[in-house]
């Protein structure tokens, strides 16, 4: 069994796979501090709940878009599960080429996501991931990565329209009964909402029309990705452990 975690801004989400199979998932939040003892009792107790000795893990795999938590975040993996972690990043194989004017900028979850959908659903591939932010990854024939569109996240938008104003107030993100909306919390979840799926399908319009790729596979991951997916023709799949499983992947290409 291995353990692979993906950090991102809000949530650390957990997997351990038993083979290609994704035994067990859990997350915790990233934004608590945490010192690497933390993590590492959190950690064990999650795995043990999930009927997983720490012990038996023969090896761990992190992504992370959040450097501030990495130094008591490998610290608690190599003491409390006994692995060597490895870690997302220059040096790595992937198996993807990515190009582009800054290809050291780009994240580590974008890199994983895009590692996923080329070796589960080959190319070409769109990658839309629903997480803080929103992204829209191009991976083309030869896995070849260099196109990438990055968004506010649906809970961003909805935290701007709380923190910024004097009088709306924090809402739950969910699809309202009609776009016709009456009053205030509607009104923002019907605005969060479609104004979502109206973005989705533009820029995968435009996507398809500026590159000239019209047989594209267009995957949804993330949070908030079934909830937008299952409302616009314009996703083919909603596959939500899309990330866990790049992360799976790639520990396979460098495991020695």
């Amino acid at each position: 069994m291995i353990l692979v975690v993906d950090v991102g801004n809000t949530n650390l989400t957990w997997g351990v796979y038993d083979g290609k199979a994704l035994k067990a998932t859990f997350r915790m939040t990233t934004k608590t501090p945490r010192t690497s003892d933390e993590y590492g009792v959190l950690l064990t107790e999650m795995l043990r709940n999930h009927g997983v000795d720490p012990m038996e893990l023969e090896g761990s795999i992190v992504a992370s878009v959040v450097p501030d938590v990495m130094h008591a975040l490998l610290g608690a993996l190599r003491r409390y599960t006994n692995t060597k972690p490895m870690n997302v990043g220059p040096g790595i194989k992937t198996g993807i080429k990515v190009a582009g004017e800054d290809p050291k900028g780009i994240g580590a979850d974008r890199i994983v996501d895009v590692v996923a959908a080329y070796e589960k659903y080959g190319a070409p591939a769109l990658v839309l991931d629903f997480g803080t932010a929103t992204t829209y990854d191009l991976v083309t024939e030869g896995g070849n990565f260099n196109v990438g569109v990055t968004a506010p996240g649906i809970k961003i938008s909805s935290e701007a329209l709380w923190k910024e104003t004097a009088k709306l107030p924090n809402v739950e993100i969910k699809k309202p009964k009609t776009i016709l909306a009456q009053e205030t919390i509607t009104s923002m979840q019907a605005g969060l909402f479609y104004g979502q799926i109206g973005q989705t399908e533009y820029i995968v319009r435009k996507i398809k029309e500026e590159s000239g790729i019209r047989n594209l596979k267009v995957i949804a991951t993330g949070g908030l990705g079934r909830l937008i997916a299952e409302e616009t023709d314009s996703i083919d799949v909603y596959d939500p452990s899309l990330t866990l499983d790049g992360l799976r992947i790639i520990y396979e290409k460098n495991k020695r």
